[in-house]
């Protein structure tokens, strides 16, 4: 297994990656100078506004990024234009199917959102000889199997008080995972209608249900927006 990189490495590392808050997370966390110095000769930092398209359905795979902050969704389509929104990913997460030739989802921003972009045929090389590297990546991909099946519960079986519940406290421990605070405080990086759509209900239902959260004091909301959550242990048992 190649060695994480270390603070005592900082001076080896290229410039562009000294500062970068996913030095030590995703799929960086594993890779040594010489390996960053090589991503970051071929990769490009790039910022995107909520609601622009990073990948659409079908389209061919180039390259994939990394999530360095901010929430992207993914939906697929059907034919006659219904949405639906299958997934959410956060910083660190590697965005991209590794080793398609196409993309099986559509990928846009939900709030603004910085990506490290490396193009397919780099990441795909280092993945093919770096075992740490595919290791990590395959933890993530088996990651998001595991929350593709609790989600599977959530909206299989559980009441439209207990989906909004468990939406709000998947972004509050998503959005910054290092932060084991027993509070959150976020802004909601879907509307209301993208909101009802994850969740399959109505947007007054979503509505409704947050209203009676906030009277019950398990969350406080300003600006539309704005959730702060003063006991996640609280907000769980909600969850159901």
């Amino acid at each position: 297994m190649q060695p994480a990189v270390k603070d005592t490495d900082i001076l080896e590392l290229p410039r562009l990656c000294r500062s970068c808050e996913a030095r030590h997370q995703g799929l960086c966390g594993v890779l040594t100078p010489n390996q960053l110095a090589t991503v970051s000769q071929h990769s490009r930092r790039t910022h995107l506004d909520a609601g622009e398209t990073l990948l659409a359905d079908a389209m061919p795979i180039t390259s994939y990024a990394n999530v360095l902050r901010g929430v992207v969704k993914l939906t697929k389509v059907l034919e006659d234009g219904r949405q639906q929104v299958v997934g959410l990913q956060f910083a660190p997460d590697l965005l991209g199917r590794l080793f398609a030739p196409e993309s099986r989802v559509s990928a846009e921003a939900a709030s603004g959102v910085d990506l490290c972009i490396v193009p397919k045929p780099v990441l795909e090389t280092m993945v093919a000889e770096n075992p740490a590297l595919e290791h990590r990546l395959m933890l993530q991909t088996l990651r998001e199997l595991d929350e593709a099946r609790d989600w599977m519960v959530t909206l299989g079986r559980k009441t439209a008080a207990e989906k909004v519940a468990s939406f709000l406290y998947l972004i509050a421990t998503h959005l910054d995972p290092a932060d084991d605070a027993p509070c959150a405080s976020f802004d909601l990086p879907l509307s209301r209608a993208d909101i009802a759509d994850f969740l399959g209900l109505t947007i007054e239902t979503v509505s409704r249900q947050m209203t009676k959260l906030k009277a019950d004091g398990v969350i406080g909301l300003s600006n539309y927006r704005r959730v702060s959550v003063p006991d996640l242990a609280r907000l769980r048992v909600r969850c159901g």
